[in-house]
């Protein structure tokens, strides 16, 4: 923020993060799974998919990629650290019907295929296809917007992140 900004009150600009996989855009709350639900790993947004591609919700470094391709860290370039988990339990399926697109230490951009799964499949397992998107240092920011309550593509603006 300028000295201007500072003088006559502009508004920090927020970071946003775009989603990370199309579908419906749920409070995280609503995740069945307590770690999620109750904001134990931190505050965010779940996506009830309707495809089978996750991206990168912006740019940033690929902390860690799980070999199993059920989850990824990320670190973005803003300083948020970004926990997106397809489906619950997932990590049981020891990576069938996920194949894994980027590697630890790789830098990605927005939109940048970092997951395929094969949704169909998962659910016919028994497993919940929900995928939560969560900030996992969320007391670094002094606000955690969400935008939810309506059907997103990948890259449509979900949560937005206040210094």
């Amino acid at each position: 923020m300028g000295i201007f900004d500072k003088l006559f009150g502009a508004k920090p600009k927020e970071i946003q993060l775009g989603a990370p996989v199309a579908g419906e855009a749920i409070p995280v709350r609503e995740v069945s799974d307590p770690t999620f639900g109750d904001e134990l790993l931190g505050k965010g947004i779940a996506i009830r998919p309707t495809s089978g591609r996750i991206v990168a919700p912006c740019d940033a470094a690929v902390e860690l990629m799980f070999e199993t391709g059920h989850a990824v860290s990320l670190k973005s370039d803003d300083g948020a650290e970004i926990l997106i988990h397809v489906g619950l339990e997932t990590i049981t399926l020891k990576g069938k019907h996920f194949t894994v697109h980027a590697k630890n230490g790789d830098h990605v951009v927005k939109g940048q295929l970092l997951i395929e799964f094969d949704r169909e499949a998962v659910a016919a397992e028994g497993f919940d296809t929900i995928t939560p998107m969560v900030i996992c240092n969320s007391d670094d920011f002094s606000a955690v917007n969400t935008y939810t309550g309506k059907t997103v593509a990948e890259g449509d603006p979900v949560i937005g992140l206040e210094k």
